[in-house]
């Protein structure tokens, strides 16, 4: 019974996920989504590992370009 909710719930909050992806809105909807299903499913894990790095090298990238405008003014 509870493997039908999670999944039930990972499903509802990835799909919102990925229209909050695409209209404005948070990205860790889907994150939450994918770490619901990523207890069931590996290719839900290999998502959310993409999904991670992808947002930790964002991350860092803004990080450095807001140091280098601060640093410049």
């Amino acid at each position: 019974m509870k493997k039908k909710i999670r999944i039930t719930l990972g499903c509802i909050c990835a799909g919102f996920g990925v229209v909050f992806f695409i209209l404005p809105g948070s990205i860790f909807v889907l994150i939450l989504g994918l770490v619901m299903l990523s207890y069931d499913f590996p290719k839900a894990r290999h998502l959310l590992k993409v999904c991670q790095k992808s947002m930790s090298s964002s991350a860092r990238k803004l990080d450095s370009f807001l140091l280098k405008r601060k640093l410049r003014q």
